[in-house]
């Protein structure tokens, strides 16, 4: 192997590592963003459910009123 085929294969490893780092981030960034909503979609139905709760609440103290 001649030192032309060895910074050959160094600069494609090097340029390899690089590629596979930025599309990691990108993953990492991409799950986030999917979690974010996750979150946001798990707090919509909890407020839900209190809202509901607290509508059932009334009307059943206006029933026994």
């Amino acid at each position: 192997m001649d030192w032309a085929q060895f910074s050959i294969f160094l600069a494609s490893m090097a340029g390899l590592f690089f590629w596979n780092r930025s599309e990691s981030r990108s993953d990492i960034r991409h799950m986030d963003a999917k979690l974010e909503a996750t979150r946001e979609l798990v707090r919509a139905i909890y407020d839900e459910s209190r809202n509901f709760h607290n509508r059932l609440c009334e009307i059943e103290k206006k029933r026994n009123s």
